[in-house]
């Protein structure tokens, strides 16, 4: 199929093909109609990308910052690294999607395949959305009507926390789509409505709609009005629906205001407040976010667990539902919205109308009917062939990634691509970032279907990158097809799945099969930690180890921190460096012990721990992972102690030496933390047929001892005991 998509780097709009989108168990699977390009935000992200370095920075100074940030921490090389990564992202375009419902979730009701439902889904041929945001579309709602839904609840979650009431004044600030749709739902609220803009044709259309329009351009005076309309006590409330980095519509919209009024900020101005402003009226300021109660809560949008609507009456879902009955009464009238209609297959030359900015509403014709049934079906094609198989590759080594995230392709894919292997096919869920991942580095096709990808007799070699619930179910399905398996760290999320790969690896072995199974730990492989191991390995006598990890706190409703996704930080990243302690010990661990910061109000206190580990040849290590730290300082730094000598590495770019004869230490120009030579290692092995670098004994050792230290529970529960 194909879809819009545009890069971060220069702002290049581009059609490109990928595979349908694979469905999630609360996702609905929806065949385009036509899709709304959304003028404000889909320019200011152009824009953003064709601006400069130096211009991208101003915009977004807390990045610059972390980018400083990091230099100090990591090195310059890596940062540059990890941005240029960044840039070189292409991200799809478009959140205002009509079409025709193609499959639902289990045990969903209120819709039917067939049914023609708008969602906040991107400008594709076939789209699979959260069921939280879709809503039906009513039969008398054209698809050209209802396309302007998404952007209609932008501005009504806006207006709900202006809170207007019959008779009130309420001035809308910037006539754009969002602007224009406000007025109209002002005025069925019975509201005398202002609206302000420097385009006399908006104008025009505001006062179409009933509203009093101020032509800035014009030199009309908004102040002079508001007085008028309201009697020379001020208007009730300002809804600010404008695009600028200007202070201007705020100071404005607050000498507009009555004593006690109200002002809600939709979409972006400048914010430096003035006091004087604010103080004598004491007037209300609020941001508004996007859709509605429910934006951004992954309980909510993902996992598809609605609101109460006793407690919660508006939601995203109902904002849209609302919208819609407002067009199906009339009330809201979008046909003087649409400027310019393209097909689907021009939709390069909507985005050159978009740069020119003379358009408002432009729609996309995707060649579907509205009338259309489920046999109108797009071909599920999960598959796209990205660029013909390279000459003269090895036989052994051709790979399948599973999972196209930041880490596989600023990290993982550079360090693979050096070891000369096939790569073959990389799976991702949406299609997107797979393509644009095998696109970037010579992936011969990107799919949507690991099935698929299983079944595929070249593919000798499966790598998993995907989030932390899916590890072990596609590690087992992997073995059981016969693959050699690299999975990141964590191998598994619970005992119950540790022993489900443990079954099947024993049973491979009793059938007298030679299976293949590594786990991401990637700090046994860099250059330093080797030197160390090297050294270590002479001492005689058991060794002290020391580890602080200032991690730094991660947000509550990050992924990583859903017991049911991510497992927790100490299951999904502390593992790495009990691995770590256990290879530079050169010993099983016999005990494990973990102290845990009490939990408190201090974001980053529940990720704080202390792990102590005992080994059996006597060797003892201490891993500080700390949630509660500054970024501005190393994120690592190790130590160990034995025979009188002491090895000190700091954030794998400085290794210090104390007490070794001839040798001082071992530093690097940037900083490595083993990806490279894990790698080759990987590959190494998988070409001549060798076991894997990790010894699978070692694995599961290190996994149960992550979980004895987070207290998991068989169901994956914390249960805060060592079990």
């Amino acid at each position: 199929m194909k879809q819009i998509v545009q890069c971060l780097r220069d702002g290049e709009t581009q059609l490109w093909e990928v595979p349908c989108p694979s469905t999630g168990k609360n996702e609905i699977r929806i065949q385009s109609v036509c899709s709304l390009v959304s003028l404000g935000t889909e320019k200011m992200l152009i824009d953003f990308g064709r601006s400069g370095w130096i211009s991208k920075a101003k915009q977004q100074p807390e990045k610059v910052r972390q980018v400083f940030d990091k230099i100090k921490t990591d090195g310059i090389s890596a940062t540059l690294r990890a941005v240029s990564s960044k840039l070189d992202t292409e991200i799809p375009l478009g959140y205002s999607n009509v079409g025709r419902v193609v499959k639902i979730p289990d045990a969903m009701t209120g819709l039917v395949p067939g049914d023609l439902v708008v969602s906040n889904g991107p400008h594709a041929e076939v789209v699979s959305i959260p069921r939280n945001l879709v809503a039906r579309i009513p039969d008398v709602v054209k698809p050209e009507q209802a396309v302007f839904t998404v952007v209609g609840s932008i501005g009504l979650q806006g207006i709900r926390l202006l809170s207007p009431s019959i008779g009130e004044v309420v001035a809308v600030t910037g006539l754009g789509l969002i602007g224009l749709l406000a007025v109209q739902i002002l005025r069925a609220q019975g509201c005398t409505v202002i609206g302000i803009d420097l385009d006399p044709q908006k104008c025009r259309l505001a006062e179409s709609f009933g509203a009093t329009a101020v032509d800035l351009s014009g030199g009309g005076d908004p102040i002079g009005v508001a007085k008028q309309l309201s009697n020379g006590k001020g208007v009730d409330g300002v809804l600010i629906t404008a695009s600028t980095r200007s202070n201007q519509p705020i100071h404005q919209a607050a000498v507009m205001c009555r004593k006690r009024g109200r002002i809600v900020l939709v979409g972006v101005a400048g914010l430096e407040l003035s006091r004087a402003d604010f103080y004598e009226k004491e007037l209300s300021f609020q941001v508004s976010c996007s859709y509605g109660p429910g934006r951004y809560d992954p309980d909510y949008e993902e996992k598809g667990n609605d609101y109460p609507y006793g407690f919660v009456r508006w939601t995203e879902q109902r904002n849209f539902q609302a919208v819609l009955e407002l067009m199906a009464r009339g009330d809201v009238d979008v046909k003087p919205l649409i400027s310019h209609r393209f097909a689907f297959s021009d939709t390069l030359k909507a985005y050159e109308v978009v740069e020119s900015g003379k358009a408002l509403g432009i729609v996309l014709e995707y060649g579907q009917s509205a009338e259309g049934s489920e046999s109108t079906e797009h071909k599920d094609d999960s598959q796209v062939i990205v660029r013909a198989p390279r000459n003269n590759i090895p036989t052994a080594g051709t790979v399948a990634l599973v999972g196209a995230g930041g880490f596989s392709r600023q990290v993982l894919v550079p360090a693979l691509l050096e070891t000369g292997c096939r790569l073959k096919t990389v799976v991702s869920s949406k299609g997107v970032s797979g393509t644009q991942l095998a696109r970037r580095y010579g992936f011969e096709s990107s799919s949507t279907d690991v099935e698929s990808v299983l079944e595929d007799a070249e593919v000798d070699t499966f790598l998993i990158t995907t989030r932390h619930d899916s590890h072990a179910h596609l590690v087992v399905a992997a073995l059981k097809k016969g693959k050699k398996v690299y999975v990141e760290k964590p191998l598994c999320m619970t005992r119950e799945e540790l022993d489900q790969v443990c079954d099947i690896y024993s049973s491979l072995l009793e059938e007298g099969k030679s299976p293949f199974l590594m786990v991401g730990f990637n700090r046994r492989f860099a250059p330093q930690i080797v030197e160390m191991k090297r050294r270590l390995e002479n001492t005689g006598e058991p060794l002290a180890i020391t580890m602080i990890v200032n991690a730094g706190s991660i947000a509550c409703n990050h992924w990583t921190q859903d017991p049911a996704v991510g497992g927790g930080r100490i299951v999904g990243e502390a593992c790495h460096f009990i691995d770590l302690a256990r290879f530079l010990a050169s010993s099983s661990i016999a005990k494990v012990d973990t102290l845990k910061c009490e939990r408190s109000e201090s974001p980053g206190s529940g990720d704080t721990v202390s792990i102590s580990l005992k080994f059996e040849n006597g060797s003892v290590a201490t891993i500080q992972y700390l949630g509660n730290g500054h970024r501005s300082v190393p994120k690592e730094r190790i130590e160990v102690f034995g025979g009188g000598r002491v090895l000190q590495l700091d954030n794998f770019r400085r290794l210090k030496a104390f007490g070794w004869k001839g040798f001082k230490g071992m530093n690097l120009w940037r900083q490595d933390k083993g990806h490279g030579a894990e790698m080759k290692s990987l590959m190494d092995a998988v070409r001549e047929g060798k076991a894997s670098p990790i010894p699978f004994d070692e694995i599961v050792e290190v996994t149960r001892a992550s979980f004895q230290a987070a207290g998991v529970s068989a169901t994956g529960n914390s249960d805060g005991t060592d079990q």
